[in-house]
């Protein structure tokens, strides 16, 4: 009896791998298992590796093969090319066995038949043995084609598969991770098609890539067939859902960025060809390629797919999936399911931080998607083929620790990768392959630069940083920088709360792994300043203005978005949520926007909207503005930001603060305007913290006890005002002194006071972390939290226990 070369994918599960491989194991799984949920899969069949084995033997290529391996020479570009170029030859040229060719050919007339067309459209995937297993990437090292009809097409197809085992990124890949190329066989999944492209397509995986942070789905999407998005060749657009929130039905979409999407691929009715690229309308690329609700569906799909790969391997198994959507009938579909090989593989629970010299001077060349968060220094070298056909530079001759520039890697590029110091691209996303084994192999890389290639000089020497947040940094020349390794495990419990100040959004995933009770400040202005950049009133009377600069530079930030208000309260919206969500369920207090006027002026448009003071510092700021005629109703819009992290999103650790509110009468004037904007204390369990930073709140305190929730005390504009001084003026900084004694005695009688009210008092200054001493006042006079920035957090936290230690020593004594 002949052998069976071929599988329904309806009968192969994971138990199946070295049969099947990793692809078609993890689809049957998926099939038989998680369809029942409601996630479209599309069908197939899988043609099995016994195939492979049988097509190798009847073409006698299994003693070839391994004589030109033999004689490949280890790390050598050339040899590597030469090799690889002949194995993929010989097998390209190789005859089907009669009853294999015949099996194929009837597996697809059946799947034809199930979709009721004569000659179905399928996707021709590898799946190799070693493909997709949870302690190495695979994915990308062997080919798919789009697109393919007729069985003669897809016995093409499958012998390119075959021959794909042994391309250049696959040989080098295999001999990097010490896996043996003749323990790998090959499988080929044969599966409908989707037709996204007429639709969207793109990557999702069940956790911040950067970072490894757990509770988020990352998606990112553009139109047409998915390839472009996985290689690397488009700019996609960006989602990220909050998971927790999102299983107790809240609408938690926390980041909503859009990319370029210039091109699209999609079928193509060209002789010889199955896909071709053409160009996306403008129209198109000025909105996001699937609609909210699709994000939803989408990112609840990959959890269920998360939560049954958990359960059934014992342990975490955060995914990495492809999906896309139908254009014809509208419904999501997902095609891809393989485990994330790199922070569930992390066993240490080391904090490792590269921090970049801030006392140096520094010049931005360049910015683009952060991959990875180390830092790579070297000098430029641009390349944009392995070859060098197209006149330009030879990756044989690449030295170990240049940065490499190009227009976008894609796996083949992996032998030189693993030399570079750094990588910059002009194209790409934080998910495509590229950008999977640059983070796979430690390689810090930068992409989707859109002109990296144009502004570095071959020979620059440059600081690649990824240390900062979502945004790489290029700078010029060599700056020094520092390794960081805390071993978390080893850091004392303190008795005091240790909170932390965090001021930007891109790194609060990163920042969430520090231990901590929460977020004792994030400021409003630095997500302002960074996610929207033009004054609030300048979005919303810019028409009005006549200046058609400004005009167009508003259209460009608020591309995407129904109008200028939707767009300032969604983008606040989400830098809120991002730093909420990365701390929830604990307290996460947000100040309200505390810009002064000379710094709202430098905000795009500012100029129209803010008046020129003597001394902004003590000037129209904080609680003045909220309710005064001409600024209520941009305050209004924060309101309604805070009212959808909290009520839309589920996000209800956040607290509200408001800042420098000078009497009893300006607070309750703004919670009037709170309350008429959906923001209201008590309502969904709002919290209301006040800035303890007036010589007004320190003598008023019982009254405004009265009124709030917590107190936090904000050290540098109490101690600026209560020694009379600007801080501002280096005249007088030798006076300036968070430890005076009139400050001191000031924070007392504010303890002292709540105290008596039962109110919570925190604080936010960067006092306790630079003076140990001053620390030790605040523990000794009761402080319930005490915040830092994540920089200084470590320090801090031993300094308090030795403090709480010390005083404990002292008592019993």
């Amino acid at each position: 009896m002949s052998k069976k070369y071929t599988l329904d994918l309806k009968e192969v599960k994971l138990i199946d791998l070295q049969l099947v491989g990793g692809k078609n194991a993890s689809l049957g799984e998926m099939i038989q298992n998680i369809g029942d949920f409601g996630v479209n899969i599309p069908g197939g069949f899988a043609i099995t590796v016994e195939a492979y084995d049988e097509f190798l033997k009847f073409n006698k290529l299994d003693q070839a093969i391994r004589l030109l391996m033999d004689n490949l020479v280890k790390d050598d570009l050339v040899s590597l090319r030469k090799t690889g170029l002949e194995i993929r030859q010989l097998i390209r040229n190789g005859e089907w066995p009669k009853n294999l060719k015949e099996q194929i050919k009837t597996s697809y007339f059946k799947l034809s038949q199930r979709y009721n067309q004569d000659g179905t459209d399928v996707a021709v995937r590898s799946s190799a043995t070693a493909e997709d297993l949870p302690d190495a990437s695979f994915a990308g090292q062997q080919e798919t084609y789009l697109n393919v009809r007729g069985p003669e097409q897809i016995l093409t197809s499958v012998r390119n598969c075959f021959a794909s085992l042994f391309t250049d990124r696959a040989i080098s890949y295999r001999n990097n991770f010490g896996f043996d190329h003749f323990d790998i066989g090959l499988s080929v999944c044969i599966q409908k098609m989707v037709r996204s492209d007429l639709g969207a397509a793109g990557v999702a995986f069940s956790l911040d890539t950067e970072s490894g942070f757990k509770d988020v789905v990352l998606i990112n999407g553009a139109y047409g067939l998915g390839e472009m998005v996985v290689q690397g060749t488009v700019s996609p657009d960006e989602f990220i859902v909050h998971k927790p929130t999102m299983k107790k039905g809240f609408r938690s979409i926390i980041e909503k960025k859009m990319g370029k999407k210039e091109n699209k691929m999609i079928y193509s009715t060209d002789p010889g060809t199955l896909v071709k690229i053409v160009h996306v309308g403008n129209t198109q690329q000025s909105e996001f390629c699937i609609t909210d609700e699709q994000v939803l569906q989408l990112a609840n799909w990959v959890c269920i797919i998360e939560d049954y790969y958990t359960k059934n391997r014992g342990q975490w198994c955060p995914m990495d999936i492809e999906w896309a959507i139908d254009g014809l009938s509208g419904d999501l579909f997902i095609v891809q399911a393989r485990p994330e090989t790199i922070h569930s593989q992390k066993k240490d629970n080391d904090l490792v931080e590269y921090v970049i010299d801030q006392r140096s001077e520094k010049k931005v060349r360049l910015n683009g998607i952060a991959v990875g968060d180390r830092i790579g220094q070297g000098k430029v070298q641009k390349m944009y083929s392995l070859d060098g056909r197209d006149g330009s530079f030879d990756g044989s001759n690449f030295n170990k620790g240049d940065v490499l520039v190009t227009e976008m890697t894609n796996p083949d590029w992996e032998p030189v990768m693993k030399k570079a110091s750094a990588i910059i691209t002009n194209k790409g996303g934080r998910t495509c392959h590229a950008a999977i084994v640059a983070r796979e192999m430690g390689v810090p890389a930068i992409v989707g630069t859109e002109n990296g290639t144009e502004i570095l000089l071959n020979g620059d020497e440059i600081t690649v940083s990824c240390a900062e947040g979502d945004n790489g940094k290029v700078y010029e020349g060599i700056i020094p920088f520092k390794i960081r390794k805390t071993r978390l495990n080893d850091l004392p419990k303190t008795q005091t709360p240790i909170m932390l100040n965090v001021a930007s959004p891109d790194l609060a995933f990163k920042f969430a792994h520090i231990p901590n009770a929460g977020v004792g400040l994030a400021r409003e202005e630095f997500i302002i300043n960074n996610f929207i950049q033009a004054h609030p009133l300048a979005l919303l009377k810019h028409k009005e203005l006549g200046d058609n600069e400004l005009t167009e530079s508003i259209n460009i930030l608020t591309r995407g978005f129904k109008d200028e208000e939707t767009f300032f309260v969604k983008r606040l919206s989400y830098g809120v949520a991002k730093i909420a969500s990365a701390f929830y369920p604990k307290q996460v207090i947000v100040r309200m926007s505390d810009f002064k006027s000379n710094e709202y002026s430098k905000l795009l448009g500012g100029k129209y909207f803010e008046p020129s003071e003597e001394n902004p510092m003590i000037g129209w700021r904080g609680a003045a503005r909220y309710y005064s005629e001409e600024y209520e109703y941009a305050f209004g819009m924060e309101c309604k930001a805070i009212k959808r992290v909290r009520e839309k999103m589920g996000l209800t650790n956040v607290t509200v603060m408001i800042p420098f509110c000078r009497t009893i009468d300006e607070l309750q004037k703004v919670y009037g305007v709170m309350k008429k904007y959906g923001l209201e204390r008590g309502k969904y369990g709002l919290k209301i913290f006040l800035m303890a930073e007036l010589p007004s709140n320190i003598l008023m305190a019982e009254e405004f006890a009265e009124l709030i929730d917590g107190f936090s005390i904000g050290s540098n504009d109490l101690t600026q005002l209560t020694l009379g001084l600007d801080r501002d003026s280096s005249l007088i900084a030798h006076i300036y002194d968070e430890r005076n004694t009139a400050v001191k005695r000031s924070i007392s009688n504010l303890l002292k006071a709540a105290r008596n009210s039962n109110t919570k008092v925190g604080i936010c200054g960067q006092g306790p972390s630079d003076y140990p001493d001053f620390a030790q006042f605040l523990v000794e006079e009761g402080i319930d939290t005490i915040s830092v920035t994540p920089d200084s957090m470590l320090k801090t936290i031993k300094a308090i226990y030795n403090i709480e230690n010390k005083s404990n020593k002292t008592k019993k004594l």
